[in-house]
């Protein structure tokens, strides 16, 4: 039977869908060795944790890297390439999940949650209470959105719909503006932002792109989002910022080094919430996730194409390797 190597486990729904198309394996470990080894006889593998570029070399019988998501920052492209490896993701399946976590994270970094329900556990209840005063609303503020994919488009309807945000935007592609959005240019939006939440990619533009200069630009009360990708920020200018009581907060899902080290200096603040990056993680969405990328690999065990194929250019060399039926 063809063998299907999961760097995590699947939903059982997803696990029910490959029970007969062959032997699902979850890997043992996701340090760099392991999966290497455990990927020599894989046919597929679907992704959640970074592929090292070796495991292309040495899994001789591998057809496809499925995405268990959208991001493709886990899988390293040129190498897969180079073996003539086809590679799928999941696109759009988390993006609800993803924005009702920017909402709450806004929600709760306005109400001061952290020092509310710290303060209350030990003080006491009017310890706790203090802090409504100095509390904010949502409805009337503006939340920019740098990347306007899956993700961001969802983010934009719940803020503008449910809560009465004005909301911009910035985008590769710039035109249409969709109804209640306004493109700005990516300085212009830091500059009159409230709220701003990253949903953009990972890629050497992107990189750094919330720079020293641009955290200088942010309004002193700003609240900074991040769902996209950690190296997106620059942890030293935002560590630095925080300590200043430059900006008003950060959320924070993601970042360069996870697991975060339980000394990082962000656990330092108390108007800094740290989540697990977890933020597109739910019973449903996990369901979806799952559920997509197992009908990708159906379809690559079929010898049929993935419908999410991100790098149709290997399909020449992919062919060679095993040919349409």
């Amino acid at each position: 039977m063809p063998r299907i190597l999961s760097t995590h486990t699947l939903h059982p729904r997803a696990s029910a869908m490959l029970a007969g198309a062959g032997e699902l394996v979850v890997a043992s470990a996701l340090d760099a060795a392991t999966l290497t080894n455990e990927a020599r006889n894989a046919d597929v593998i679907i992704v959640r944790a970074p592929l090292p570029p070796a495991l292309f070399e040495h899994a001789t019988k591998l057809r496809a890297a499925v995405r268990h998501g959208a991001g493709l920052d886990m899988v390293p492209m040129e190498a897969a390439a180079a073996a003539g490896v086809l590679v799928a993701n999941v696109p759009a399946v988390n993006a609800r999940s993803v924005a009702e976590y920017v909402m709450f994270a806004a929600l709760a970094l306005l109400r001061r949650f952290r020092s509310v329900d710290g303060d209350l556990r030990a003080k006491g209840w009017n310890a706790g209470r203090d802090h409504a005063s100095h509390a904010s609303e949502l409805a009337g503020k503006t939340i920019g959105i740098i990347g306007f994919g899956a993700i961001g488009q969802a983010v934009a309807h719940i803020a503008a719909h449910g809560f009465g945000l004005n909301v911009v935007a910035t985008t590769r592609s710039m035109q249409p503006a969709p109804d209640r959005i306004g493109f700005l240019s990516i300085d212009a939006l830091v500059e009159q932002s409230d709220i701003i939440v990253l949903c953009c990619p990972l890629t050497e533009e992107t990189r750094g792109l919330i720079s020293r200069e641009r955290i200088a630009r942010m309004k002193p009360d700003a609240l900074l989002i991040n769902i996209s990708r950690g190296p997106v920020i620059d942890d030293e200018a935002l560590i630095e910022a925080l300590r200043k009581s430059r900006i008003g907060g950060a959320a924070l899902d993601v970042f360069a080094t996870q697991p975060l080290p339980a000394n990082h200096p962000y656990f330092g603040f108390d108007n800094v919430i740290v989540t697990p990056h977890m933020a597109g993680i739910t019973e449903q969405s996990m369901m979806r996730m799952g559920v997509g990328a197992a009908g990708e690999t159906l379809l690559v065990l079929a010898n049929r194409l993935p419908v999410n194929l991100r790098n149709p250019d290997v399909v020449e060399h992919y062919r060679r390797r095993f040919p349409a039926d």
